[in-house]
């Protein structure tokens, strides 16, 4: 019998992601996060599941030029207004352009200032997603009052002088506030995709995502520490990255060395050897890591401890006690106080 992973449990329904563009939009900015959805669909199909992330490229023109000089072509125009209540849940990402401020006296940004401020932000429904400078976009559209945001070290200063109303925060990689996320600028936008996808997909995906992508995968604004999905995973091995994706999207599968030595097509020996070297732990403690984590996980979402054990692997509530103490888990597991748990498998992981 399957088993179903907390997030899957949800079944939330595909998301339509809008990349609004204008001439000179920065490439990188909106390039990246639209790749990383792009392999996650990917790679969710390869497991049998449905794409997730429905792209579209919208702009005031049909084409425009590019920071760098091409010129992309092919955009569909701004949505009809009726975009302020979809009917399926939809992210506007909005992005930078070059220069020390954002230009907004053209009639390209008007147009797209004026769509802007027709929308009707609401959490799961109609979010805001802004790399770089498009934080000062979404600013001069009036859509960040109130809201706890990040933009390019650059641009703080001007976001704070467009929406007084709204707390700009520095130095951080990017900011959830739902249902506005910003990211810090360029790269950072693929860690705030990243970031979302591992919460909706599951971080194995977001994991693998990342490997692809060859990129560090960090956490959140306020979780900088890194899961066991992404902790050993600093590495380029792709027979090691193979075991590691087969375990982290299977964790309750009957892992053995051998099991793992025969997806990595290696034998158990040199399996075990390419894991110290490489990950710096050895093959089955990695998979308790990983199965403790999907326990968390479980116990986050509300089941019990023989659920949580059950979904992770663990052959029954004993076990994963066992595992718990071994890695110096603090307390015992419970949904009550899974947050103290999660800082301390953090910490035993530095």
């Amino acid at each position: 019998m399957s088993r179903t992973e907390p997030w899957q449990a949800r079944s939330p329904a595909p998301i339509q992601v809008l990349f609004a563009l204008l001439p000179d939009s920065l490439v990188l900015d909106w390039a990246g996060p639209a790749e990383a959805l792009r392999l996650a669909n990917q790679c969710l199909n390869a497991q049998g599941q449905d794409a997730r992330f429905a792209l579209q490229f919208i702009g005031t023109q049909l084409e425009a030029a590019t920071s760098v000089g091409c010129t992309i072509s092919g955009l569909q125009p701004l949505p009809s207004p009726l975009i302020a209540s979809p009917t399926t849940p939809t992210w506007v990402v909005l992005v930078g352009q070059p220069g020390q401020t954002m230009d907004v006296n053209n009639e390209s940004s008007r147009a797209l200032l004026h769509w802007l401020r027709g929308l009707r932000l609401a959490p799961h429904a109609l979010e805001l997603v802004t790399v770089c400078a498009g934080a000062v976009l979404a600013a001069h559209a009036g859509l960040l009052a109130g809201r706890r945001v990040t933009t390019h070290h650059q641009h703080l200063d001007e976001l704070q002088a467009v929406e007084p109303a709204c707390q700009v925060v520095s130095n951080r990689v990017f900011v959830e506030d739902a249902p506005v996320y910003s990211s810090a600028g360029v790269t950072t936008g693929v860690d705030l995709i990243l970031h979302r996808i591992a919460g909706l997909c599951g971080e194995a995906i977001a994991a693998q995502v990342a490997q692809t992508m060859v990129v560090a995968m960090r956490r959140g604004p306020q979780d900088p520490e890194l899961s066991p999905f992404v902790a050993y995973r600093d590495h380029l091995h792709p027979a090691l990255h193979r075991v590691q994706d087969a375990v982290s999207q299977q964790p309750a599968q009957g892992w053995t060395v051998p099991a793992m030595a025969n997806v990595a097509h290696t034998s158990p020996r040199h399996l075990t050897r390419l894991f110290m070297e490489q990950a710096g732990i050895a093959p089955l403690q990695y998979l308790r890591r990983i199965r403790l984590a999907v326990a968390q996980t479980a116990l986050q979402s509300g089941r019990n401890v023989t659920q949580a054990a059950e979904m992770a692997g663990f052959s029954s509530d004993t076990q994963l006690r066992r595992a718990w103490h071994q890695f110096d888990m603090a307390g015992t597991p419970s949904v009550s106080n899974w947050g103290t748990h999660i800082d301390a498998m953090s910490a035993s992981m530095h």
